[in-house]
């Protein structure tokens, strides 16, 4: 298989407001738009589509809901949860230490789990 580009597809129901949250406040620069559709390119390459015919929730998705966790890995997860909080995002957890590093919870406005992570040096080859 020769893969070209790798893309996550992510079905919302809460639609505009996805598209604002990961815009506009996760400043995601917009790749393409169409009637149903945003496609965001992601900072190391790929894409994220943003696309409607999701279900979303008041809280946190379930692992049975969504087996799924969007995660970016950051240089700097202070100075990123500290900025995201500056826009008004919420965070479920700004700091949850494990040993190969440390992540950052919060959620899109149809309760997809997104963590922000990162890697201690030493395990950069190996976070799981």
């Amino acid at each position: 298989m020769n893969i070209d580009e790798i893309g996550l597809i992510l079905f919302v129901e809460r639609y505009d407001q996805c598209v604002s949250f990961y815009g506009n406040l996760l400043q995601l620069p917009v790749r393409k738009r169409k009637e149903k559709l945003v496609c965001f390119d992601l900072p190391s390459g790929g894409y994220l589509m943003v696309e409607k015919g999701g279900v979303a929730q008041c809280e946190e998705k379930k692992r049975n809901q969504n087996p799924s966790v969007l995660r970016f890995d950051v240089e700097d997860l202070s100075r990123e949860v500290h900025l995201l909080k500056s826009r008004g995002l919420y965070f479920l957890e700004e700091a949850c230490g494990f040993e190969w590093g440390t992540i950052a919870v919060l959620l899109d406005p149809d309760g997809n789990r997104i963590e922000l992570g990162e890697v201690h040096s030493s395990s950069a080859s190996n976070p799981t």
